[in-house]
């Protein structure tokens, strides 16, 4: 699959400044960082998982 974006001028001259600082062409950095936003959880999966450490807390202690 193939997309296009439409940057203006200021988020294609900081997308590009930010490639060149870490020395990777400004496609692949996009890339990466459409890659990164996928593969996080999504909020609700978040939310629910922190609920469950918070709740069970002080059982994972005693069992550290």
């Amino acid at each position: 699959m193939s997309v296009n974006l439409n940057l203006d001028d200021e988020q294609s001259s900081r997308l590009e400044q930010r490639a060149r600082q870490l020395g990777v062409d400004a496609h692949d950095l996009a890339r990466a960082a459409i890659n990164d936003l996928l593969a996080r959880p999504d909020d609700e999966f978040e939310r629910a998982a922190r609920a469950v450490l918070e709740k069970n807390r002080e059982l994972y202690r005693r069992l550290s």
